[in-house]
């Protein structure tokens, strides 16, 4: 039988906020055995990472105190640690991976010498030995080119080589604990994939154990042997991943797993965390009758937007004195868009997507090619031509916080495009307008005079959707506009965009490298690969029959659950 690597009894954190104290972690226990993998999912807020920041003795002093229990690592009690105590711990024994390697890791060091870092300070080899270790280890994660690797910088290599650089850090010390914070949350499904292998192989062959936090419970079937729900600061469930799959206990958990969107059956309404706790599950599916019969009618229209031969190059110098490069991110794109329609757009990161979707909203403008909209080529109008069409092509970006100025109230923030494109005649019919758009996307009349910061993510970007909308544009470029929102969150933004479009007629283009979420939003699907259309047919189709090896792959490596 399997010893206590970590056992936490009682856990109680609070959190001080204008003086007030909050309970954020509510009396938790549970143990982590030897040479085991268990998940910790639950959304935004449950108090998973902070929990888990607890064991590192890495909570902020100032605001934060444990009121209760026991952290217990190897039989030693963490919380009487001293700081000195916990420094020869962390990265030693119990070592980290966190959710954004850009921010986790120094912009101004190479690589190589930020693994070093962690050797130099926790074991006697020496300057030689460090360097040879460094680079098995970037062998052991499987980094392509562990050379080229060790001198590049964190800007220089790819979204998925920093997370091997992370876990390289992460288990140079031969931990016995590691704690993986949303490891794979901005990263392709195919690279995902990529990463919890790595992590499954690490973990047979050195026996370490490990803490695999998400807001994905079909990510977690993928790792883990356990699974603890978190939900508001309490553990609401725990139990093996086979028994949390077929058959949830608590409420919420349900709640978690229905919220995803299925692969196999297209529901009118996804269910959210409100639905389900109040029993209120719609189970009304779109049948592909329904589907035939929408599709009729949408493309017996003559095409909203056209893209003809596309292309878009960027040049770079390799030196002073060096050789022009040239970089084709599009290369000959075309397709049709519909009026009412969603196209669906997913591909690896590089493959072009985002690039193709901000030359349509002439935010980088194409090398060659046209763009038809209306019947009318848009490639080259004027500043003020420009100026006049972005009231009917709009855009919601994937981080709504950074695309909100936090200066502006919520109602200035939707009034703005309105004065810019003159809509209303006065400030009084302006508001009376974003009141009843701040209705339509769910939010209250209290939220016209707050600010962006006084709102959760999903509010934000709900706030968004409603400055989008505000000019009642034709076409949306959504552009992962729900990649960083939790599972429930995601599902109340995803009915507000399909309510959106069925009220308002709207037609968009839905960038993601969530496939499952592609496939549930699209009526037709285009995948990109290395800058070129790899496949082109309605989303049902592509999904269930995939022509492409590229496609293939990308369908596989979505997290199916049990």
């Amino acid at each position: 039988m399997s010893q206590k690597l970590l056992d936490i009894k009682n856990l109680s954190i609070d959190f001080k906020s204008e003086g007030k104290s909050k309970t954020i972690i509510d009396c938790i226990s549970y143990s982590i055995n030897e040479n085991e993998i268990v998940g910790i999912v639950g959304e935004s807020g449950s108090g998973k990472s902070v929990s888990s920041l607890a064991i590192l003795g890495l909570l902020p002093r100032k605001i934060s105190k444990i009121t209760s229990g026991q952290i217990l690592f190897d039989n030693q009690e963490l919380t009487q640690l001293s700081s000195k105590a916990l420094q020869q711990i962390r990265g030693k024994k119990i070592a980290m991976i966190f959710q954004e390697p850009m921010s986790s890791l120094n912009p101004s060091m190479n690589c190589g010498k930020q693994v070093e870092e962690i050797l130099k300070q926790h074991t006697s080899l020496s300057k030689k030995e460090i360097k040879t270790e460094t680079l098995l280890l970037f062998k052991k994660v499987k980094l392509l080119n562990p050379e080229r690797v060790y001198k590049a910088y964190p800007h220089e290599i790819s979204g998925g080589q920093k997370q091997r650089v992370m876990i390289a850090i992460a288990i140079a010390c031969k931990p016995q604990l590691l704690i993986a914070d949303e490891p794979t949350t901005a990263l392709d499904v195919t690279v995902q994939k990529d990463i919890i292998s790595l992590l499954k192989d690490l973990q047979a062959e050195t026996k370490m154990s490990i803490i695999f936090i998400t807001h994905d419970l079909s990510l977690i079937s993928e790792i883990a042997n356990r699974v603890l729900v978190m939900y508001k600061g309490k553990i609401v469930e725990q139990n093996t991943v086979q028994n949390i799959f077929e058959n949830p206990e608590n409420t919420y958990t349900k709640a978690l797993i229905q919220s995803r969107p299925s692969l196999n059956v297209r529901l009118k309404r996804l269910p959210t965390i409100t639905d389900v706790l109040n029993k209120s599950v719609s189970r009304d599916i779109i049948t592909s009758e329904m589907r035939k019969t929408q599709h009729e009618k949408i493309y017996a229209n003559a095409p909203l937007l056209e893209v003809i031969n596309l292309e878009k190059e960027y040049f770079s110098k390799a030196g002073f004195l060096g050789k022009t490069e040239t970089f084709k991110a599009v290369n000959k794109v075309s397709f049709k868009l519909y009026e009412g329609e969603t196209l669906g757009l997913v591909g690896e990161s590089g493959c072009g997507k985002s690039t193709l979707g901000n030359a349509i909203l002439l935010l980088d403008k194409a090398t060659k090619g046209q763009i038809i909209y209306k019947g009318e080529d848009i490639t080259n109008l004027s500043k003020a031509e420009t100026i006049a069409l972005r009231k009917d092509i709009q855009i919601i970006f994937q981080d709504p916080y950074a695309s909100l100025n936090p200066r502006l109230t919520v109602g200035r923030t939707i009034m703005e495009p309105m004065m810019v494109h003159n809509l209303f005649s006065n400030y009084d019919e302006r508001k009376a307008k974003t009141l009843e758009i701040l209705e339509r996307v769910g939010l209250d009349h209290t939220a016209f005079n707050r600010y962006p910061h006084e709102f959760s993510g999903g509010q934000r970007q709900r706030i968004g959707i409603a400055r989008t909308i505000a000019l009642q544009p034709k076409l949306i470029v959504c552009d992962e506009s729900v990649s960083a929102l939790d599972i429930s969150v995601q599902a109340q933004v995803l009915n507000l965009l399909n309510e959106l479009k069925e009220n308002f007629g709207f037609t968009y283009i839905f960038i993601s490298h969530d496939l499952a979420v592609v496939k549930y939003m699209s009526d037709q699907l285009l995948v990109m690969n290395k800058g070129e259309i790899e496949e082109l047919d309605d989303a049902d189709k592509i999904y269930n029959s995939p022509k492409k090896e590229y496609t293939k792959k990308l369908i596989d490596a979505i997290p199916k659950g049990i």
